[in-house]
C-alpha cells in the first residue's frame, strides 16, 4: 500500500503537514472537520500544495516528521515549488482515479 506526505494551506495562510493512504479523502476530512486533526478545525485546509509518495508508512512518517520539525516555513514553501509539477501529476491522478 503506498503512503503519502502531503501539505496543505489553510485558510489562515499556514501550512498543515500529514500522512495518509488517500490524499483527496483526507483533503475532504480535513475541510469537513468529520476525521480532521485539531488544528485543520480551527484552520480549514483550502488547498493541496505538496504530496509525496512512498512505498511504506515508516518512509512516509519520517518525511513527515523532518517537514514538520526541521524545516521552516521558507523551506517548506521552496519544497513546494520544487515539486509543483511532480504534484499536479500525483493530484491529476487521484482524480482520473475517482471517475
Amino acid at each position: 500500500m503506498k503512503y503519502y506526505t502531503y501539505i496543505l494551506l489553510t485558510n489562515r495562510n499556514t501550512l498543515y503537514t500529514g500522512i495518509t493512504t488517500d490524499v483527496l479523502r483526507r483533503f475532504e476530512e480535513h475541510k469537513t472537520s468529520i476525521k480532521g486533526a485539531k488544528y485543520t478545525k480551527l484552520n480549514p485546509p483550502v488547498e493541496i500544495l505538496y504530496v509525496e509518495e512512498f512505498e511504506n508508512k515508516s518512509e512516509a512518517s519520517k518525511e513527515e516528521y523532518r517537514i514538520k520539525k526541521t524545516l521552516t516555513r521558507a523551506q517548506k514553501l521552496r519544497l513546494i515549488e520544487n515539486n509543483r509539477d511532480k504534484t499536479a501529476k500525483l493530484l491529476k491522478s487521484f482524480l482520473n482515479q475517482q471517475k
